[in-house]
């Protein structure tokens, strides 16, 4: 019987498995697929990491956040951010807000007028002023979902049980849990951590969760991202920039726009980019189809021709990913009698995977506390 039970192995189960593990906790991953599958939010090599939040929990967060990436990088000696920087600008951004955040929180930034950031990046084509934080850069979710798995493997305290299909999670007499998979197979242990991802909505409602806490959760709406790679306009032979880019967010009035380097999944070869929660709600991710609309794919090439000049606006890899949200996209990350979850993660969760790992295992041993807003069932604790 192992002490605890986690379930997916997507960046916050690898992470939560990786914590418990280090804390001398024994550990068994329990995964639909197998670890960062692309069925999942936390496949690939590339996704944000940033500081720039119009709210100061969330920027202290990737502070605390950091010091752990920073830590796990040194232990495993892999890197698993790659500095490039960041930009946000557009008339939706507030970047005032967010320099007013970094000056109380210690982060360093530049503002730049438009002009004189369009001749530093004349890649892009800025309509306001701009905000530039240079200890940004890109998160390798998968590379990262491997090195925390295993070194918690490493450490013989954890296992990982794959192509296991969750269908139920039930109170033993004697205490504890008994997860039963698709197949018949069990797996019993002490407390059980939910980190399911957009396979949470189809699981809610067989994981053992009291009534009352239950009603309690928000909404969880899950999305179909659309994401398009499109090929630098100044390159070398292999394809990859003659001049560096960074990662950046747009917010205007008209479409709100995350990109970033591609990296390793496009061959390092093009920007990454994607209307931020701009796919179509899909019920869980048993309902996802992969499929890219002609609809966003047209509209996006017009966001390259309009707002990118330094790409040619033609895409030459398009994927798509799972975004699971809540209604103000703050976190879900909870327990109650001996049940932890931490989900939803709104689309923005890779940055924070090593804390939430930390937070999940302070919940399941008791040892400590997360943010209140994100505990969302207190009248059923």
């Amino acid at each position: 019987m192992t002490h605890h039970i986690v379930i997916g192995a997507g960046l916050a189960g690898a992470a939560a498995a990786y914590s418990m593990t280090a804390r001398g906790e024994d550990v068994t991953v329990l995964e639909r697929h197998t670890p960062a599958n692309d069925r999942g939010s936390s496949h690939g090599s590339a996704r944000i990491f940033r500081y720039a939040y119009p709210d100061r929990l969330y920027t202290e967060l990737v502070v605390r956040a950091r010091e752990l990436w920073d830590d796990l990088e040194a232990k495993s000696g892999t890197e698993l951010i790659t500095r490039t920087g960041a930009l946000d600008f557009g008339d939706a951004r507030h970047t005032d807000l967010l320099a007013e955040i970094f000056d109380e929180v210690g982060v360093e930034y530049e503002v730049l007028d438009p002009e004189s950031a369009a001749e530093r990046w004349p890649q892009f084509a800025f309509d306001t002023e701009v905000l530039w934080h240079p200890d940004a850069g890109v998160i390798d979710a998968e590379t990262t979902v491997t090195t925390m798995l295993d070194r918690a493997v490493d450490t013989g305290q954890a296992r990982i049980l794959t192509d296991w299909t969750v269908t139920e999670v039930a109170r033993r007499c004697a205490g504890g849990f008994s997860v039963t998979s698709a197949t018949g197979e069990s797996v019993e242990g002490d407390r059980v951590i939910v980190a399911a991802g957009g396979w949470l909505p189809d699981l809610l409602g067989d994981l053992g969760f009291p009534p009352a806490f239950l009603e309690a959760l928000p909404t969880f709406e899950v999305r179909q991202e659309q994401a398009f790679h499109m090929p630098y306009r100044d390159a070398d032979a292999d394809g990859r920039p003659c001049t560096p880019w960074p990662t950046f967010i747009h917010k205007s009035g008209e479409m709100f726009t995350y990109g970033l380097p591609g990296g390793r999944d496009a061959g390092f070869a093009g920007q990454k980019f994607a209307q931020f929660n701009g796919g179509k709600v899909i019920g869980s991710a048993l309902d996802q189809d992969g499929q890219i609309t002609e609809e966003m794919r047209s509209r996006m090439i017009d966001y390259a021709k309009r707002n990118l000049p330094g790409l040619i606006p033609e895409p030459y890899a398009e994927t798509t990913c799972l975004f699971t949200n809540t209604p103000n996209e703050d976190f879900v990350i909870d327990e109650v009698d001996g049940l932890v979850i931490v989900s939803a993660c709104s689309g923005h969760g890779a940055k924070f995977a090593p804390l939430l790992g930390e937070f999940a295992a302070d919940l399941a041993t008791g040892s400590g506390e997360v943010p209140e807003r994100f505990r969302v069932g207190a009248a059923a604790r």
